[in-house]
């Protein structure tokens, strides 16, 4: 499948803004077997004095900027054509919850996929009693590493309601476990929280997602976001596999990623450092676009 997506990301400061310096890690990744960019590229308005990319620890492509002189606003353009496999349902390969402990400790690779930095608690989402309590009921009712993440994402998406305004981009896992109410971000959290808990290496997707208006509704331009979903870890055999909680699905070829981590500080889409003395506002706005 072909997709066009352009990413549209605005900053409004209230005051002017000097020396600023963001970190941008909104480009798609080329994954062997997944999917592959054809065309990329990224714009900024102001066009910053310095711009450079880099590759970080897990493999994500990174755009540094930053600006010598002052300016009131920041836009950032992403514009992508990606052709993305479709794939057949992975077969549930995986061990039983217990036995893949061991597979794990027989994993010697400390690469950027590998399960050990995907176990234990990070920046984002520590360790939390409840949510691992919930994701355990999920092990509990199934035979298999696989069965259990299905569970759980199942679980996550009756449970929790889809509210934009519940949540911020700093709440944590065990708030929003609480409210039972947020975003993709929050969803995928969670379910890493509660993964994790239980001994099942998990991270964070960051990328795109195609959205289908309902039947004889016109598709709105700009009014997709940016979406989170969830790898999990199934085993030597079954390796890494996706998980989308907010749809309660497996991802799939509508899914188009931009990269992998810990968690959303990992690849948060932009993050930087600014002088000025007022607040800012911010808006998002994303197309993804099947072409025929």
């Amino acid at each position: 499948m072909l997709y066009d997506v352009r990413l549209d990301l605005h900053y409004d400061y209230l005051a002017q803004v000097r020396n600023d310096r963001h970190l941008i890690r909104v480009a798609p990744a080329s994954i062997p077997g997944v999917q592959r960019v054809i065309a990329a590229s990224l714009s900024f308005d102001p066009r910053p004095a310095h711009e450079e990319t880099f590759i970080d620890f897990f493999a994500n492509a990174v755009t540094l900027i930053d600006y010598d002189g002052a300016h009131d606003h920041l836009d950032v353009r992403l514009t992508a054509r990606i052709a993305v496999e479709e794939m057949e349902k992975p077969a549930d390969l995986s061990p039983k919850v217990d036995a893949l402990r061991g597979e794990v400790s027989r994993q010697w690779s400390m690469a950027p996929d590998s399960p050990h930095h995907f176990l234990g608690p990070s920046p984002r989402v520590p360790f939390d009693a409840a949510i691992t309590r919930y994701a355990q009921a999920s092990v509990d009712r199934t035979l298999s590493v696989m069965a259990a993440a299905m569970d759980l994402t199942l679980a996550i998406h009756k449970d929790f309601a889809y509210d934009r305004r519940a949540t911020e981009v700093s709440t944590s896992p065990s708030e929003a476990f609480a409210l039972k109410r947020g975003v993709c971000q929050d969803f995928a959290q969670v379910m890493i929280a509660g993964l994790r808990g239980v001994g099942i290496p998990a991270g964070y997707v960051s990328g795109f997602l195609r959205t289908i208006p309902p039947k004889g509704k016109p598709r709105l331009e700009g009014a997709d976001a940016m979406h989170a979903w969830v790898r999990v870890w199934c085993g030597q055999h079954a390796g890494w596999i996706e998980f989308d909680p907010t749809n309660a699905m497996l991802a799939g070829p509508d899914h188009i990623t931009i990269g992998y981590g810990r968690d959303y500080a990992d690849i948060s889409p932009i993050v930087g450092v600014l002088r000025t003395s007022g607040a800012h506002h911010a808006k998002q706005s994303v197309d993804v676009v099947r072409v025929e």
